[in-house]
C-alpha cells in the first residue's frame, strides 16, 4: 500500500480536507504518483492549482514541502548543491603548513556542503513533497540535473559519492507549457492536464474557500469570470484570483454583483491596464445585449 494515499477516494477525501477539492482525474494521478513512486508532471495555464496541489499533497500527508522554483538562468549550484568556498577558504588558511591531501579530505565533507532544493529533498528521512515549479521556465540543459533525480532518486557529488534517497519524495513538476519539455524528462513522469474549471465547479471552490459568499453572489462571479477568461486577455483570471474577488465582495459588503460592482473591484482580477479596458467595453456590451 502506498505511503502517501490508500487510494484515490482517500486522496480526493483527504486533499479536500485540506481545501483543494481535486476532480477524479486529480486524484487519482495523486494516488498512482504516490503508489508507484513516479514523479508528477502538471501542466496547464497559469492560475488553475498545479502549485496548490503540491502544497495539498504536503498538508495531507504531514510532509515537509521542499520547493525549487524555476527561472531562466538557474544552474547547479542553485538547484543541486555547492560547496562554501568561503570556509573552506579559512579552514585551508588555517591548516598552514598541513599536507594537502588531509586539507582537501577535510574540506570536501558535509560541514562545508550547502544542499539546494534537489539535494535536500533526496536526503531528508522524514516524508517529503518535492515541488519543481514551473520547469518550463529553465534552460533545456537544466533538464539534464533533473533527470538522474527523477530516474534513480540519487545526485552524484564528485568529491563525495553517490547520495541516494532513503525514503523517495513525492515529486511534481508544473509547467505552464511555454516551451516543450524533453521526451526523456516526460518519460519519467505521470502527466496531468490541468485547466479552469466549469462554472459549476469553481463556484463549489469559492464557496469552500469564502463560507460567507451568499448563492447569488457566488453564481454571478463565476459566470463574470467565465466570461472574462473567453476574452484576448493578456493574463485570464486564475481561481485564486476568483477567490480572493469573492472575499472582496464580502469585505465591500456587496451584495450583488452589478456592472458598477464589477468596474469597482475589477483590478482584484485583472492586473492590466489594457484588459481592464478590454473587459470594461466587452462586459457592457454583453450586458446590452
Amino acid at each position: 500500500m502506498s505511503s502517501w494515499f490508500a487510494s484515490p477516494a482517500d486522496a480526493s477525501a483527504r486533499l479536500h480536507a485540506t481545501g483543494y477539492l481535486a476532480d477524479e482525474a486529480t486524484a487519482t494521478t495523486a494516488y498512482l504518483a504516490g503508489a508507484l513512486e513516479k514523479p508528477l508532471l502538471v501542466e496547464g495555464p497559469a492560475g488553475v492549482g498545479k502549485t496548490e496541489l503540491a502544497k495539498a499533497v504536503a498538508r495531507a500527508c504531514g510532509a515537509e514541502l521542499v520547493r525549487l522554483q524555476c527561472y531562466e538562468g538557474l544552474d547547479e549550484a542553485r538547484a543541486l548543491y555547492e560547496w562554501n568556498y568561503k570556509k573552506q577558504l579559512l579552514r585551508i588558511q588555517a591548516a598552514g603548513d598541513q599536507a594537502w591531501d588531509e586539507t582537501h579530505d577535510d574540506i570536501f565533507t558535509d560541514e562545508f556542503l550547502l544542499t539546494r532544493p534537489l539535494l535536500t529533498a533526496i536526503r531528508r528521512e522524514e516524508p517529503t513533497v518535492l515541488l519543481v515549479d514551473e520547469v518550463d521556465k529553465t534552460d533545456v540543459e537544466v533538464e539534464g540535473l533533473l533527470l538522474e533525480v527523477l530516474s534513480d532518486f540519487q545526485v552524484t557529488i564528485p568529491e563525495l559519492g553517490t547520495v541516494s534517497a532513503t525514503r523517495r519524495p513525492f515529486v511534481v513538476l508544473t509547467s505552464n507549457a511555454t516551451r516543450e519539455l524533453s521526451e526523456a524528462v516526460k518519460r519519467r513522469c505521470l502527466f496531468l492536464h490541468l485547466d479552469y474549471p466549469d462554472s459549476e465547479r469553481e463556484r463549489e471552490i469559492v464557496t469552500s474557500q469564502v463560507p460567507g459568499l451568499s448563492d447569488k453572489v457566488a453564481t454571478q462571479l463565476v459566470e463574470v469570470v467565465a466570461r472574462l477568461r473567453e476574452l484576448e486577455l493578456k493574463k485570464a483570471p486564475s481561481i485564486a484570483e476568483s477567490v480572493d474577488w469573492a472575499r472582496t465582495l464580502i469585505a465591500l459588503e456587496i451584495g450583488d454583483l452589478d456592472e458598477e460592482s464589477v468596474r469597482r473591484t475589477l483590478g482584484v482580477v485583472l492586473k492590466h491596464s489594457s484588459d481592464h479596458q478590454r473587459a470594461t467595453k466587452e462586459l457592457r456590451l454583453a450586458a446590452a445585449r
